[in-house]
């Protein structure tokens, strides 16, 4: 162990951590879940504070040694990420704000950058590494760039999901299938079409969560504790936006109002919203499909679900829809973590919101879950769909509902009668038709096609 001191006293560090006196006291006040902040935020922060010194540099407020050691140290923790990884020890759950973390970070880079740990000479981590910063606009900055860095690992897997949607709505076109409103029988349409819509509605969901995440591209970087900029030199703002923009190519601009935006995370929430809506979606498209992959006897039976596992301890050649039900959970976990930053978001007194490590932990965790199984789930699921195309057939021309076609060839009366007659009798109304001689040959085979039953609206 070594002795650091910070303004309360003296701290005993591990002597080979790059942490310091502030770091260890967080250790020793919140160790509540053993979480460690996301590597993408951890990124993001370390990328915010080279931004900094190149900034502080360029106007010179910073003297230039003490600029390149402070890059120099960013650079060493970003080429190496994984080696450094263990420095990072503040848990999610810490003091309001992020200050925890925000020192953390400033005294990992300010004792790599020394020749001798615990002495920060000659950079210090306030005084140097956390130059003209707070950790109120730090840490809200960092949540934006950490969440549109991880939204743009996301946003390729959502388009996938939507291709594989679509690629089986095009296998299934000719899969004429029994509709269902309010779970009761309705009028046919093809499995395609239904495939198809999933992918419009995956579609819809994710073009609305690029929309929310352009909001995010506003920084209040430059703000420091309250939004005036105190201690921070003339066109810092700017010219760090410049500089984390030459980083990230994440197309970032300076805040308008830098008040508001410590004030205010509503750009967090929009995007936390829009996932949750995007999950919301998902859950619905998911449980359909559980549904039609029911039974396979006493169930809808009309797709197949690829088999990944056996299903059962107990039942020997069970096969459940495993992986619809993992896409259920990480769904549920996502709207749980919305409801929780909604409530960290309404939560900002006065000139600052202090349930940023809340939200940044939430809806970062809510994003890699999401990316990292979305990729399994498309390539074990929903591209290895098929139909079971008698069943379908099955189901289609022993509705009722299919006499609703028949309206405007026999009329209302007419078609009402033969579709009391096939529900009570169990008859297929194409055969019903025949039996009666109300159609011809011709006509039936024209009408019971996907182009007539199910194509007027395309």
């Amino acid at each position: 162990m070594r002795t650091e001191r910070d303004t309360l006293g003296e701290v005993r560090v591990p002597e080979d951590a790059l942490y310091g006196a502030q770091t260890q006291r967080a250790v020793e006040n919140y160790p509540i879940s053993g979480l460690r902040e996301h590597p993408v935020f951890i990124r993001s922060f370390i990328l915010l504070k080279k931004a900094a010194a190149l900034a502080n540099k360029e106007l010179d407020a910073l003297d230039a040694g003490l600029a390149d050691s402070i890059v120099a140290a960013c650079d060493e923790l970003l080429n190496n990420a994984e080696t450094y990884r263990s420095q990072f020890v503040v848990d999610v759950f810490q003091a309001g704000a992020g200050t925890s973390f925000n020192m953390n970070v400033n005294e990992v880079i300010a004792n790599l950058a020394n020749p001798e740990r615990g002495t920060y000479k000659p950079v210090h981590p306030n005084d140097h590494v956390n130059m003209a910063q707070s950790t109120n606009d730090v840490f809200p900055t960092a949540i934006r760039i950490a969440t549109l860095l991880l939204l743009n690992e996301l946003f390729p897997q959502l388009d996938a999901l939507g291709d594989a949607f679509d690629d089986r709505g095009n296998a299934f076109a000719d899969v004429i299938k029994s509709g269902r409103t309010h779970l009761q029988d309705a009028v046919p349409l093809t499995l395609g079409q239904e495939f198809r819509a999933y992918a419009a509605a995956t579609r819809r969901a994710t073009r609305l969560l690029r929309a929310a995440a352009g909001e995010l591209r506003d920084l209040g970087i430059g703000g420091t504790a309250v939004g005036t900029g105190m201690n921070a030199p003339r066109g810092y703002r700017h010219v760090v936006v410049r500089r984390l923009n030459e980083l990230t190519s994440l197309d970032l601009t300076a805040a308008a109002d830098l008040r508001e935006s410590m004030q205010s995370q509503l750009p967090v929430a929009a995007v936390s919203g829009a996932m949750r809506n995007l999950t919301f979606e998902l859950t619905r498209i998911t449980n359909d499909l559980r549904l039609l992959a029911s039974g396979p006897q006493t169930g809808l039976a009309e797709i197949i679900l690829p088999a990944v596992q056996p299903g059962s301890s107990i039942m020997p050649g069970k096969v459940n829809p495993s992986m619809l039900e993992c896409m259920n959970q990480v769904c549920f976990h996502i709207i749980g973590s919305a409801t929780a930053i909604d409530y960290a978001v309404q939560a900002g007194q006065l000139e600052l919101n202090v349930m940023m490590p809340l939200m940044a932990f939430e809806l970062l965790f809510s994003i890699e879950i999401l990316k990292s199984y979305l990729p399994v789930f498309v390539a074990k699921c929903i591209a290895g769909i098929e139909a079971d195309r008698a069943q379908c057939e099955a189901y289609y021309v022993s509705s009722p509902s299919l006499a609703t076609a028949l309206n405007p060839i026999i009329g209302y009366a007419k078609a009402a009668e033969i579709a009391k007659e096939s529900a009570k009798s169990g008859t297929p109304i194409p055969t019903l038709l025949r039996e009666k001689r109300l159609l011809s040959e011709e006509e039936i085979a024209r009408i019971f096609t996907p182009e007539f039953l199910a194509g007027q609206a395309d």
